[in-house]
């Protein structure tokens, strides 16, 4: 992306005055945005986005200054607005680069941009038409499209190397459905690191008559009940709760400060035996997934529970360093106009031994929650609240009626050692996570699995 001279040379000026180390981040993302709303585009953008960032690094503190120009002047000038955070007075060294290959990860088969706009607007128009077709209660239809490719130039003083362009693809459908005064929502929007190969196995229609039936089931919906009982997750919902619930508190700025419920706990058991969790950003067109991390570290499988025992934390180089350890690669970043922060790839709890049927089945009263909505969680303390945008009771080890206005309510350790059942269901859910003022995409997944004792808040008896 850039000439290997040109780079040597902004790193030779990051480092003029010195520091721990000096890093270029170089980024080109071409995109596609599409917009249907209720059969009209209300939006259809294309567009390309390049810029680099330099940061200087001193023990844990640092200097970072971007630009959305890549000419010599315009890098050279932000390595020296970088290097203004190092007040020493001897130049540092950078070393030859070398350029280290990948596996990989985020193939692609069918490239997005080389299909028409047109073409997606017609896949937004046949979500459209598939989620009417479901129930003649629906009746609002917002379908959203979009693909990009980030291509990513890494250099850093220790002699770094890394180029890597990473695709992704995303289809969503928001429908409304009315039932008198009586108003409900569905969504379904699936994503992957891929191709267009991605359709083939969400279809624009499959994911609009989900949208659409979860939007027309929860018309039906009865106010939901109150107080501690059991829930059950289903396949992917245990995943989102592992990620906000636990997974925040385990990134490493959140250790560093001391501000992590999990601080001072590893090997200790801080979940059920029947959990393992993992963060892992080695899934093959995962939505969290690469070969390199933006600081260019390798992608790991970092083991955060093993069958409940607290294994390990996500790490950035610069906590890593601090803390005399190696690298998670979980240094991640938003843009190029913003500095690397440790942050989760793809977080997930692994199978169980158990069936999802006999899980159920063996649950005499509780809450079935197929997707979980917006909450807070204080990292610190483990505390969290979480909406329940789709849910059922379960009653006499059957679901039966759809619930609204749920709320899930606990302690992180207290609800995952709380897990006595862990099927062999799993599923993933793809965001977008935010944090420190920067997204960034995120997977979670999990099986079927069972909370014995959560505070559920409703308004039901």
């Amino acid at each position: 992306m850039l000439d290997p001279d040109l780079v040597r040379e902004v790193l030779v000026a990051a480092r003029r005055r010195g520091g721990s180390f000096a890093e270029l981040f170089v980024e080109e993302r071409t995109s596609t945005a599409i917009r249907l709303d209720d059969g009209r585009v209300e939006e259809l953008t294309t567009g390309i986005d390049r810029g680099a960032g330099v940061r200087v690094v001193i023990g844990a503190s640092y200097g970072y200054a971007y630009s959305n120009r890549l000419d010599r002047a315009s890098l050279v000038e932000a390595a020296e607005a970088a290097s203004a955070a190092v007040r020493g007075e001897a130049p540092g060294r950078v070393v030859d680069l070398t350029r280290r290959q990948g596996p990989g990860t985020n193939r692609v088969e069918r490239p997005a941009d080389a299909v028409a706009s047109a073409t997606k607007v017609g896949w937004l128009r046949e979500v459209d038409d598939a989620a009417r077709s479901t129930s003649p209660e629906v009746t609002q239809v917002v379908g959203v499209y979009g693909d990009s490719v980030q291509r990513r130039l890494i250099a850093a003083s220790d002699g770094r190397w890394v180029e890597e362009e990473r695709p992704r693809i995303r289809l969503v459908a928001q429908v409304v459905a009315r039932r008198g005064d009586v108003v409900q929502t569905g969504h379904y929007g699936p994503a992957a690191c891929a191709g267009l190969e991605f359709l083939d196995r969400h279809p624009p229609r499959r994911i609009a008559e989900t949208a659409a039936e979860r939007a027309v089931t929860m018309l039906d919906a009865v106010p939901a009940p109150a107080g501690e009982m059991t829930v059950v997750l289903g396949p992917g919902a245990g995943g989102v709760l592992f990620h906000e619930a636990v997974g925040h508190p385990l990134e490493a700025d959140a250790i560093d400060k001391e501000a992590s419920v999990y601080v001072g706990r590893l090997g200790q058991r801080c979940a059920s035996e029947l959990v393992t969790g993992v963060d892992d950003a080695t899934v093959p067109n995962g939505w969290g997934s690469f070969d390199f991390d933006d600081e260019g570290e390798p992608a790991q499988r970092t083991v955060l529970f093993a069958d409940g025992e607290l294994q390990g934390f996500l790490y950035d180089r610069i906590r890593a360093e601090k803390a005399g350890v190696a690298s998670t690669g979980n240094g991640r970043r938003e843009s190029y106009a913003s500095p690397p922060i440790p942050r989760m790839t793809n977080t997930n709890i692994l199978n169980g031994s158990a069936r999802p049927d006999d899980v159920i089945g063996s649950t005499e009263r509780g809450v079935y929650v197929v997707n979980l909505g917006g909450g807070q969680v204080n990292p610190a303390s483990g505390d969290f609240v979480f909406g329940v945008s789709l849910g059922f009771l379960i009653e006499g080890g059957k679901i039966t009626s759809p619930v609204r206005g749920a709320n899930l309510i606990g302690r992180a350790i207290d609800v995952m050692q709380a897990i006595d059942a862990v099927a062999d269901d799993f599923d993933t859910w793809e965001g977008v996570c935010g944090k420190d003022g920067q997204a960034a995409p995120v997977g979670s997944g999990s099986p079927t699995l069972r909370i014995a004792r959560i505070t559920v808040g409703g308004t039901g008896g």
